[in-house]
Formats: C-alpha cells, structure tokens, sequence
C-alpha cells in the first residue's frame, strides 16, 4: 500500500517539452494533420504514466482535457499492439499460419481462430457502442484483459467521450477496442464485458460498484493499469463521490499497478481534490501530483440590461423572451440553461409561441426519455439546432465545439456552476466563451453582477472534500460481501485508503458492518435484516441469493421521488368534456414525472411535460396516460430538489455590494433606483449586519430578515425562530424563505414587543437556538422522517426494487416510518440514525452556514420598525402563497398580489 503515497506537490503548470521526445512518431503525425501540437499539459499526464504517478488535471473547458487523459492510454495500446504486430507478422512470415482476428474471444478463454484476411477484407461485426480498428489489413493478436476504466458522472458523458474516441483511434489505426456500460446497455452485453473486456471500459460509480460486486472482479480488474476520472470535482461532492471512493480503494487491492488520473475544470481546492486518487495513509495525508494547464482565453460574460420592466421577485424570466429570442436568431448555436426542469418546460413553450422564424430549438432535460436526450445531443452534434433549452442534465462536459453563446436564466448560485456553464460554449482554448446572464428580478441582478466579478477574478466556490457518509459505507459492505467473501479487518484498513473515510473509526465501520449483519441491536430479532453472515474461518459473506439480487437491482445513492411513465395516447374527451371510452394502452413514451404532482390531478388537468402540452387522462399502475392538448394555461411539473442553495462565497459577495454605494453604479437603472428607495423607506444592510424590518400589513404583523445564506439555512432559521417567537408571545403564524430573506408572520404586534422590551432581538438570533431548540424541533418535524428514509434506502435497508415489483412510494414511506419510530424509542444511536443527522445538518437544513451567519451578526443587529412593507422586502413578502402552487406557474397567479405589494412599498 505504501508505494502509491505521494506527497503533495507543488501547484506548477508544466514546461512545454520536446514533442518527439514524448510522442510516437504516428501520434506526432496525426497531431499535425490536424493543425494542432501536443500541449504542454498533455504532455504532462504522458510523463507522469511513464513515471508511474497518479495525476490530477486543472485545465479550462477546450484545453484538451479528455485527450489529455486518454493520451497515455492510447500511447500504451498502440505501441503495444505494435509491438505485437511486428512479433505476429514475424511469426506468421516463418510459420505461415493462420493468425487470429481480433475479435470478442480474450481474457477468459483462446480467440475464435480464423485464417488472415487481405487487405480488402472487412473488419468483424461489433456491437454497438464499441469501436475496434486495426493498424494493417492483418490482425495482431489482443492484449488480455481490461487497461483502462473511465468514470464520468453523466451517462450522456461516457457515451459522448466514446464517440470521440473514435477519432484518434481510427486515423491512427490503433487496435483499440472502447465501449461504454452505463444503465442503458443491454444486459447481454454487460454480460459479454465482464467476460471478455474491451481495453477501455467508459462507466458511471454505480456501474463499477455493481462490477465490483462480482464474483469475477479480480478476474476483470486484475490487469487494470489506469482509471480516468472526468469532471471529478462534480463527483466528489455528493454520496456518489462516496461511493466511487470506496469502488477505488477496492481497486487499489484488486490491480496494484493501477494509477490515476483526474480531470477537473474547477475546483477551488486542487491539493485536497488530488487526495481522492491515492490511497491514503493511517494518520497522514497523501495526494497526487497535481499539472495546472494555462493560456487559456478569458470568457466573456455579461449581464442582460433588459429594456423590459423587471420584476420585483419570480424566476421565469418571461419579461426578457423576446430578447433572448433574439440573441438565439444572432447566433449559430445557443444553449439556454435554467436551474429546475419545471423551468426548462415552461420557457421551451415560450420560445415556440414565439417562434415566428421557425428555428429548430429543442429541450434536454433529466425526466425526458433517454431516446428523447439522445435525438438532441445527435443533433446538437450535428450542428442541426439553433439553441437547446436545458438544466444541470448538459452542466457537465459534453462537447460541442459549434456551441458560440451560452444564455443563463437565473442567478448562477454559484461561480464554479457558472464556469462550467460557461466552458460549454466554444471548446476551444484561445477562444473567449460568450455567456450572457438573465436575471429573472431585481435580487438575482445583484448576484449575477457579483458572479461575473468572481468570474473575472477567477475565483472558484466548490465545496471542500466530503467525510464519508455511513449509509453508503454500509451499501458498499453488502456489495463486498455478494463478490468474494470478507474478513473485517482486512476491508477496515482497505476503507481507510479512500480519503473520504480515512478519518473513520472503528467502531464506527464495527457498527456499519453490525447493521447489515442484523439491522442493529433494535432490529435484530427479524430476520429480513440480517444481509450477511460469518462464514466457519469467520469471513462474512451474503445471507443467501436473494440479498445478492435486491443489492443488484437497487445500487447507488441517487434516491428521487417515485416516478410514473408518461405515455401519449388518444383523448377520450368527448366534446363536452365527457369520456368516449377506455383508455388504449401502450402509447408513445414521452419520458417520466414525480409521483406526487400526478396526485394533485384529475383527469382532464393539463400540464406541459416534453415540450408538449398534454392532458392528464388516468393513471395505471406506474403508467401516466396523456393526450395532446390546446390549453393555454397548463400547469407545470414542480420537480423535488430542483432549487440550487445560493452558494457562501457568491453570498458573502452579494453582501459586500450592498455595502458598497459605489458598486451600485454598475447596477441596471432599475435596480438602483430599488436600491434608493429602500435606503429612504428603511435602510441597506452593512456587510457583517442583520437588518430586521418589522411592520403591519392586511390584520397582521411582520418581521422581515436579510442574512443572505440562501433557501436552505434561512427555513432552518425559520422553523427555529417561530418556536422562540412563539415562547415569547407573538403567536407566530408562519414563515416563508428565500435565497436572500426570511419572512415571519403573527398575530402579536412585534414591532411595540421590541419597544417595550418584551422581546430581545439579540436573544432571539442567539446562536444558541442550534441546541435545544433545534433537538426539540428535529424531534417534533417531518424532516428527520424524510431524511432518515433516505438513508434507509441508500443502505439496503429498505429496497426501492424487487424481483418481482417496484415498490411504492406509499410502501417505502410505512416501512421506513415503521423502522424510524422503532430506532428512535429503542436504539437513538443506532447508525443509521446518525446518518440522518448527519445529512440533515449538511444538507437539508445548513447548520455550518446558519451558525456562521449567527456568530457573524453578533452584536450586529440593526432593527427599523415601520408602517408598510419595505422594497426589499417585497421578494419574499410574494413567496407567501406560492407553495400550493405548482412550479414556476406561480409568478403569473401572484402577479396582482406584486402590483399592490409594490404600489405599497413606493408609498
């Protein structure tokens, strides 16, 4: 284990070097009949593989960051293969035999031997999603065994790095063979891969965690040499990261010679990111070499200054269409990216209506089937489609060099977002990108100035490396134990190497391991809890075939709500709203929604979903029946999890702008003169200073806040400040939130309680409400419930899929309910309980960020009672309301309430 630590280096970007030094001589060639010459980075990852060191890769969108990865790969293979064409050739010239065609048969058994073709001869049939070319009309015999794995975090990335692949393999006429394994792929061939791997393997986490689950893991892992990591910084972030970095300490045992490379465009820690790609030492931190690419072209990004009135709040955008229908018209190429897929669905319906010239505009989003996804990548490919209207689904590296403007709706939320974004127009490295940013109201002007400042100064905001969640430990040791049996203290010290969990206990991975062998000490009288067993040497292995099976049908860390299949069929209305008959079933499959907003249907509701408006005709099982209609007001699916938390650093920025009266000149004309009227009515909030508003308003009282930490600590902040409030007798009635304020409303008079000394605002924002208060709360709320079944699924305790059925929604939420109630009267620490608070607090409710903002404003408190609503307050004043609402829909129904409220703030 302790070849592969490595110090951590120095942030240098490499010397150009001597390209015949480096490169073969076809490699040097096919460079040149491209235009192009090997940079310095690339170069770089090339020396690093010759060097047998583990390397991240710091390069900009269009610096060659894929190829930059591949390259010593397909040094490898192609001076291998021809190595053994020479030694074949040799042979067959003194032998004059028959030679093998490259062909499926390696690794587990002898090729199929067939005589040599000519040179006219054509190549064998190949499945699709591979590609195999050979360098002369005779085959050289294969290399055995897989070389190379590539992780991304989006299948639409392994399949379009397979595509361009292609390229560099064919001209080069390297025997190379590359497929993709992702969910998509049929399962005959996952089968056949596992048998007889191609040489680059291009797969997603929970694709590798599934075939590390395998009884012929070291069989197909045993030759590994190299595994490439793309857009890493996107995948240590989350639970999947913490899954893959389990999946890679395994790997670290099972192909000791096996290094890697990492590719990331922004990450704003590079030295803590490169210690995911080394095994980590006990009580000492490793990390690999880390190659910092340069030269390239600074984007050009600037803020739309609409001609239209903006809005005082809302996130649709509706006011800027025309003129963002125009920067699509000026353009060859736009991608036009929202933050929710709800989004996406309503402005895709807005620039069809518009349309007037017709220009092919298409819509890419997570929900839609992935036929659908894959007819728009083709034709984006293809240079077909004018502008695609898409979310985070194209966030993320694939590769169109036609694409000249990226438009972006909404506040960024962050600057790492907002690069990356940013990198999908024009992959070229001494080209600027072009990004323009549409605020959808007057606060998202402020952040988008900020994020184009920060864009500027290249600053970066990715979250540091995560600690290790336990849930997926637990998953990872169920799917250990359905490969090959194992000991405890040999997969504690192999867990350890991955740098997530290189801090874990060992009574924690005791307690983990406890949990699949029996549930827990609370669980353990039933027997459907018990996953693994201890063999007679003491070796823990799986129950029996069934746990092998569930851990197989429901991998991963990925839980979403329920979703229902939504087929286009005929309209059985009749023509006065009545029904002409059944159903038929089958029907075009348009792509999939949340089982909770088709519960809020009835047959005969309209909704857009697919770039369609579509009626609601009945539900089936898992099957959702819908008939094209005319509606002009359709509602909108509101997706779960479909709004970004405002990230810290672009927060912070947002603060300092408001502070500075200077800064505002930058400002549209709009939004400073907002900015002016709130600093008359009540007053702008320094940087490091709360400012609280308190006011009547239609029979009740106010209290309004701005600590600018975005939606997820300002709730928490809610939830907690409504109990306090309510302890002091202003019978509070609710709160709402938003990225930037926090509106609390009541029946008592807060304003005259302030006056009089009957409730302290300094005890109020205490930091210590994150105590008590919050344990009584998490204690009384639904959300622990939520969060806890969440774990539950992700850990195998509770299964999503069977053999025989997919659970749902209804049937997850007893069983985890059931088990929660139980774990909390019986076992309160029990380890996936832990989980859950976990979660919680990094999460859903942002404990670090609300206790940072609590400690800031100590002493900081500013309070202006007044008799009217205040402009800055207006925003949140108008999210009251929205939430039995569906989707963005809501901006027009409230309209009317925005003109009063506004009418009211401008007195």
């Amino acid at each position: 284990m302790t070849a592969y630590l490595l110090p951590v280096p120095p942030r240098v970007s490499p010397a150009p070097q001597d390209d015949s030094a480096a490169l073969p001589d076809h490699f040097l060639k096919w460079f040149a009949a491209r235009g192009w010459s090997p940079r310095a980075h690339q170069l770089a990852l090339l020396d690093k593989a010759r060097a047998q060191r583990s390397a991240l890769l710091i390069a900009p969108t269009g610096a060659g960051k894929t190829l930059a990865g591949f390259l010593p790969t397909l040094v490898e293979l192609g001076s291998a293969a021809r190595t053994n064409t020479r030694a074949a050739l040799a042979k067959h010239s003194a032998l004059s035999t028959p030679s093998p065609l490259v062909g499926e048969g390696r690794g587990g058994g002898p090729p199929a031997a067939v005589p040599i073709a000519g040179p006219s001869s054509q190549p064998p049939a190949l499945a699709e999603g591979s590609t195999i070319v050979t360098t002369t009309g005779r085959n050289p015999p294969r290399r055995a065994g897989l070389h190379t794995l590539y992780i991304s975090p989006l299948k639409a990335l392994a399949v379009d790095i397979a595509r361009n692949l292609e390229s560099p393999i064919s001209e080069m006429g390297l025997p190379i063979k590359v497929e993709t394994r992702t969910g998509d792929t049929p399962a005959s061939r996952k089968q056949r891969q596992r048998r007889y791997p191609p040489d680059i393997l291009l797969t997603t986490p929970e694709q590798l965690a599934l075939l590390l689950s395998s009884d012929d893991a070291p069989f197909l892992f045993s030759s590994l040499k190299r595994v490439v990591l793309d857009e890493l910084h996107a995948l240590v972030t989350s639970k999947r990261g913490d899954l893959l970095s389990l999946g890679l300490a395994r790997l670290w045992r099972l192909a000791p010679e096996m290094r890697m490379i990492g590719l990331s465009a922004t990450v704003a820690e590079p030295d803590q990111l490169a210690r995911f790609l080394v095994p980590q030492p006990i009580g000492a931190e490793a990390a690999a070499d880390v190659v910092v690419a340069g030269g390239a072209a600074q984007p050009v990004v600037e803020m739309l200054d609409t001609r239209e009135r903006l809005p005082w709040a809302g996130h649709t955008a509706r006011h800027a269409m025309a003129e963002m229908y125009e920067l699509i018209k000026a353009n060859k190429t736009t991608l036009v990216f929202v933050n929710t897929r709800s989004q996406a669905e309503m402005l895709f319906q807005e620039f069809w209506r518009i349309n007037d010239d017709n220009l092919a505009i298409a819509l890419h989003h997570g929900s839609l089937d992935v036929a659908q996804r894959r007819k728009v990548e083709d034709a984006m490919a293809a240079g077909k489609l004018r502008g695609v209207v898409c979310t985070s689904s194209l966030d993320l590296g694939v590769d169109w060099g036609d694409v000249d403007l990226v438009i972006n709706v909404g506040a960024p939320k962050g600057c790492s977002r907002l690069m990356q974004r940013i990198g999908r127009a024009n992959h070229r490295l001494d080209e600027a990108s072009r990004a323009v940013l549409v605020p959808a109201n007057r606060f998202e002007v402020l952040e988008c100035s900020v994020a184009i400042d920060a864009v500027a100064d290249n600053a970066q905001d990715t979250p540091p490396l995560r600690t290790g969640a336990l849930d997926v430990l637990a998953q990872h040791v169920l799917g250990c134990a359905c490969g090959e049996p194992f000991a405890s203290d040999e997969l504690y010290a192999e867990v350890i190497a991955a740098a997530p969990y290189a801090m874990l206990s060992r009574a924690d991975f005791d307690d983990v391991v406890d949990f699949v062998a029996s549930g827990g000490y609370a669980l353990k009288t039933y027997e459907r809890f018990a996953r693994i067993k201890q063999d007679t040497k003491g070796r823990w292995r799986v129950a029996n075939p069934k746990v092998r099976q569930s851990y197989r049908l429901n991998v991963g860390t990925i839980v979403e709500e329920a979703m229902l299949k939504v087929r286009l069929v005929r309209s059985r209305a009749g023509a006065k709203g009545g029904t002409t008959g059944a159903i038929a079933r089958g029907g075009r499959l348009l792509g999939e929604i949340e089982e909770y907003f088709i519960e809020g249907l009835t047959p005969g509701d309209t909704f857009v979903f697919g770039g369609e408006i579509v009626r609601y005709e009945t539900l089936a099982e898992d099957q959702v029946y819908v008939s094209r209609a005319n509606d002009a007001d359709p509602k909108v699916p509101s997706y779960m999890g479909g709004k970004f938390p405002l990230s810290t650093y672009l927060a912070e920025r947002v603060r300092g702008l408001l502070d500075d009266r200077r800064a505002w000149m930058q400002l549209p004309e709009q939004v400073r003169d907002w900015l002016s009227l709130q600093k008359d009515v009540s007053r702008i909030p320094a940087r490091r200073e709360l400012l609280i508003e308190t006011f009547p308003r239609s029979s009740k009282n106010y209290l309004v806040c701005y600590p600018f930490e975005g939606r997820l600590a300002h709730q928490t902040l809610g939830m907690l400040l409504t109990r306090r409030l309510e302890r002091a007798r202003a019978r509070p009635l609710g709160f709402v939130a938003n990225e930037y304020a926090l509106a609390v409303w009541g029946l008592g008079d807060m304003s005259l309680m302030v006056a009089q000394g009957r409730l302290d605002l300094a005890a109020l924002f205490d930091p210590d409400m994150l105590g008590d208060d919050l344990e009584a709360w998490l204690d009384e709320s639904a959300l622990m419930k939520r969060t806890f079944r969440s774990c539950a699924i992700i850990s195998g305790l509770i299964a999503r899929r069977s053999t025989t059925e997919e659970k749902t929604r209804r049937q997850v939420l007893f069983s985890t309910d059931l088990v929660y109630d139980v774990l909390r009267r019986h076992q309160p620490d029990h380890m996936l309980l832990r989980a859950a608070r976990a979660d919680a607090a990094t999460g859903l409710l942002d404990l670090r960020r609300l206790g940072d903002m609590l400690t800031r404003i100590e002493g900081r408190i500013t309070h202006r009672p007044l008799d009217r609503v205040s402009p800055l307050a207006v925003p949140v004043m108008l999210e009251i309301g929205r939430e039995s609402v569906y989707g963005e829909a809501a901006d027009e129904l409230l309209a009317e309430a925005a003109e009063e409220l506004v009418k009211e703030a401008m007195g």
